[in-house]
C-alpha cells in the first residue's frame, strides 16, 4: 500500500501534526542541493538539470562510494507511468556516459572543482580508472506515492532493475514545516541490484554471493577466520547489503588489492556489533571482546547507521592473506555484498573452485585454515 506517515507531538496530551505541502517540488530540489543528506548521506551530488540530448533534463545526478551513478528524478505532478518511463529513458543516457563526460557534468555543477579530488575527500579513497559508472541506480523522489507507482517500481525491482522511490511527507508544526523521509523498498536491495547487474552482458545469477572484505586497522582477516564472521561498517552503504544474506547462502570472499581468501556459508543473519556474539573458549562473548585485531568502528558502537555489522559464517575453506588467489580478469567490486549476474562472475567462481576444492564439503572448525 502507498507510504503514509503520521506524526504526533510528544507530551502529556499528544497532538497529531497536520499534513502540509511545500510551495513547489522545485523548492524540494533546492533543499536537496543545499543539504544533500536529506536525500542520502551515502552519495555525493555531481550534477543538476543536465540535458540528456534526447529532449529531456535529469533533475539530479549523484555518485556512490563505488563510483556508481545515481539518477534522481522528482515526480513533479507527472503520472506514475510517465515518471517511471522518464527515469528508464534517462537510464539509457546514464549507462553510456563516459568518465570524461561525467567530469564535465561535475565542472558545470561545481565550477573550478575536481571530481577526483572531491570524491577522495568525500569517500576517503581514490577514484580509480574505470571506477566511474560501472552501474547505476534510479531514484524517484515524490511528495506523494500512489498505488500505481508502488506496483510499477516493485515489479521492476523484483526483476533486478535498481529502482526505488524516496517519499517525502511534509507536516505543519506551528509556523514551521517538518519533513519525513521513507523508502518504498529496502535501499540495500536496490544497491545490490545495481552492483549485481552493472555490466552490459548479464546472465542468470549462479546463486553465489560475492563479498568485498576490507582488511585494515578497522577489520582483521585473522579475526574473521578465528571467530567465524564477515563484517562491514563505517556507514550504512558499507553494511546494509549484508542484510540480503540468509542462512545457507555461499559467499566468496575477496580482499581488495589482495585477492580471494575464502569461501563460507551463512549461519546467522546480519547484526550490529552490540548484538553479535562469538564463541571463545566454549563461551558466547560479545564480538568486540573477542575480536581484538581490528577496531571494528567501535567509536560508532551506539550508532546503528555507522557501526560495524557482522554475519555469522561457517568457513568451508580459507587461506592466509599472503596466499590470496588473484588472477587477471577476476570479478571485483567495492560493495560489501553483491550477487553478480555477469559471465565474468561465473568464470571467476569456476576458477576459484580449482583453488578452493573443499568449497562443497563441510565447514572448518573455529580457527582452522586449510
Amino acid at each position: 500500500m502507498p507510504i503514509k506517515t503520521d506524526i504526533w507531538t510528544v507530551d502529556a496530551a499528544p497532538a497529531k501534526l497536520i499534513p502540509s505541502r511545500l510551495p513547489s517540488e522545485q523548492f524540494l530540489e533546492e533543499m536537496i542541493v543545499s543539504a544533500p543528506d536529506i536525500l542520502s548521506d551515502e552519495w555525493m551530488l555531481i550534477g543538476r538539470q543536465e540535458s540528456t540530448g534526447m529532449g529531456g533534463r535529469i533533475d539530479l545526478l549523484a555518485v556512490a562510494p563505488d563510483g556508481a551513478l545515481v539518477l534522481i528524478e522528482l515526480k513533479r505532478d507527472r503520472t506514475p507511468r510517465e515518471v517511471v518511463a522518464q527515469a528508464l529513458d534517462y537510464a539509457v543516457w546514464i549507462e553510456k556516459l563516459r568518465s570524461d563526460e561525467i567530469e564535465l557534468i561535475y565542472k558545470r555543477f561545481r565550477p573550478g572543482r575536481s571530481l577526483g579530488d572531491d570524491f577522495r575527500q568525500r569517500f576517503g579513497r581514490m577514484l580509480g580508472e574505470g571506477d566511474l559508472n560501472n552501474s547505476h541506480q534510479l531514484i524517484i523522489v515524490a511528495t506523494e506515492l500512489d498505488a500505481s507507482s508502488e506496483r510499477i517500481v516493485s515489479y521492476l525491482s523484483e526483476r533486478d532493475i535498481p529502482i526505488n522511490v524516496l517519499c517525502f511527507q511534509i507536516f505543519q508544526a506551528g509556523e514551521r514545516q517538518l519533513l519525513s523521509r521513507s523508502w518504498l523498498l529496502d535501499p540495500a536491495q536496490t544497491q545490490v541490484n545495481a552492483a549485481s547487474t552493472g555490466e552490459s552482458q548479464n546472465e542468470p545469477w549462479n546463486g553465489e554471493f560475492y563479498c568485498s572484505y576490507g582488511v585494515s586497522t578497522a577489520r582483521s582477516w585473522d579475526d574473521a577466520i578465528e571467530f567465524g564472521f564477515i563484517s562491514g561498517g563505517g556507514g550504512s552503504w558499507y553494511s546494509k547489503t549484508l542484510r540480503v544474506l540468509a542462512p545457507g547462502d555461499r559467499i566468496w570472499i575477496n580482499v581488495p588489492q589482495q585477492g580471494y581468501v575464502g569461501v563460507c556459508r551463512v549461519i546467522a543473519a546480519a547484526a550490529p556489533a552490540s548484538a553479535f556474539t562469538v564463541m571463545r573458549d566454549g563461551v558466547d562473548v560479545p564480538v568486540l571482546e573477542a575480536a581484538t585485531r581490528g577496531s571494528y568502528h567501535v567509536e560508532f558502537f551506539d550508532d546503528l547507521e555507522r557501526c560495524e555489522y557482522f554475519v555469522g559464517v561457517e568457513w568451508l575453506q580459507t587461506v592466509p592473506l599472503s596466499q590470496a588467489v588473484r588472477e587477471v580478469g577476476f570479478f571485483g567490486n567495492q560493495n560489501t555484498i553483491c550477487r553478480p549476474s555477469t559471465p565474468k562472475w561465473r568464470w571467476t567462481v569456476e576458477r576459484l573452485k580449482t583453488f578452493f576444492q573443499r568449497c562443497d564439503e563441510g565447514g572448518l572448525g573455529s580457527g582452522e585454515s586449510r
